[in-house]
């Protein structure tokens, strides 16, 4: 009766220190996760400022730039300066679109959190086998 006692009494000791481990594998994790959402947070604001002020100072440059060649070629075609200078513009919108639809393809967010998370799937995996 006194083995049936002991293995329970370490079963219950096991089963605790195995608790233990997962709520701080969890807790790690959880801390990672954090950790990534805010520096997204953080890059993400300055990725929006970052493009604000670049379309506003490219914009201000693209119309007196666009001022300019309107004014000198003006005489020799008016039409025709303003035809090239809008499709300039399309196809600067056009490349710039194709390099966002790029860009969002390719993100991916949580990439520590999630890669973390496959390695503690692969190594509990392995023990419960």
């Amino acid at each position: 009766m006194e083995a049936f006692e002991t293995s329970v009494d370490r079963l219950g000791i096991s089963s605790k220190r195995c608790a233990r481990r997962l709520l701080s594998i969890g807790d790690n994790r959880l801390e990672l996760l954090t950790l990534e959402m805010q520096e997204g947070m953080i890059q993400g604001g300055q990725v929006v400022l970052l493009a604000l002020g670049t379309a506003v100072l490219g914009l201000l440059g693209a119309m007196t730039l666009t001022t300019a060649v309107v004014v000198q070629f003006w005489a020799v075609s008016p039409v025709g300066v303003l035809l090239v200078l809008g499709g300039l513009y399309i196809l600067g919108a056009f490349l710039a679109q194709q390099r966002l639809r790029r860009l969002l393809r390719d993100f991916q967010g949580l990439s520590a959190s999630l890669e973390q998370l496959r390695k503690d799937r692969a190594c509990l995996e392995k023990v419960l086998e």
